[in-house]
């Protein structure tokens, strides 16, 4: 998140002007995909910098189902915000779940798996339910940007998806300044733990709050507080689309712009849980 130091380095008409042109490419692109016909949805942690993709979507598309992946393992804190914010925006919230049991999420040595398997515990409850889900959509919208790591900074605006999908990354070009500001513009509330330290939120086993030991890593990424002694930045959710896979998937499928695909012909969206 931004401060208050940095936001002031920049003057809010440069940061309205850059906001406004974000706002037109993103309603380019939904007017592009309706177009084409195609079935989009979002997936969101509902972490204070996620709510102003939502709010632009409810103002874009209002109807665009969101996709709340439910590991479990969240704070309790982030469901009650989901939750309100689902009732403020107006926002169609799926809930979805890993298919394996906490029972079945155990190591040899009776561990949950994200003390001993950090990977295969985030795959297991966030990248393998999300693959249930992607098959009824053409386009897969994630609000992830380039000033958060190193692997987001390498990732296209569009680019192919899992499961026949295209991703789509509005939010790419956006930094902390601009969310602080258009959540200021749109009076949007902040993630209830924000406020006590924690700057990026996920599963409760796995997050810290801020430190002075992790200054220097909150320099680099705005996920410092994530997988904390681990060489760990992604869940997985949002790995496939690196700069090698991605061209690597461009070469196989060259074509540029997205078509419509069985979803788009009439392919039914998974039923909401």
């Amino acid at each position: 998140m931004g401060t208050a130091s940095n936001i002031k380095t920049l003057p809010y008409a440069e940061l309205d002007r850059r906001i406004a042109a974000e706002e037109a490419r993103m309603r380019s692109a939904l007017d592009r995909y309706r177009e084409c016909g195609l079935k989009w949805c979002t997936s969101s942690s509902f972490q204070t910098h996620s709510i102003p993709l939502l709010h632009l979507l409810q103002r874009f598309a209002p109807d665009t189902p969101v996709y709340f992946l439910d590991t479990g393992f969240h704070f309790p804190e982030t469901l009650v915000f989901r939750d309100r914010m689902a009732a403020e925006l107006g926002l169609d919230v799926r809930d979805v779940r890993s298919p394996v049991g906490k029972m079945g999420q155990l190591d040899a040595g009776g561990r949950f798996l994200f003390a001993s398997d950090p990977d295969q515990c985030c795959y297991l409850n966030k990248t393998a339910p999300m693959a249930a889900v992607l098959p009824g959509y053409d386009i897969w919208i994630a609000g992830l940007r380039r000033d958060q790591n190193a692997h987001r900074a390498g990732l296209a605006t569009e680019a192919p998806g899992p499961h026949g999908t295209r991703r789509y990354h509005p939010m790419l070009e956006w930094d902390s300044r601009m969310i602080w500001r258009y959540r200021e513009q749109h009076q949007l509330p902040e993630h209830p733990l924000e406020a006590q330290g924690y700057f990026s939120v996920g599963c409760e086993p796995c997050t810290q709050r801020f430190s002075l030991e992790a200054a220097a890593e909150a320099e680099k990424s705005g996920r410092s507080g994530r997988w904390a002694g681990l060489r760990k930045t992604e869940c997985g959710l949002h790995t496939e689309l690196g700069p090698a896979k991605a061209a690597a998937a461009a070469e196989a499928d060259p074509a540029s712009a997205p078509t419509p695909s069985p979803a788009a012909a009439g392919k039914n969206a998974p039923n909401r849980p």
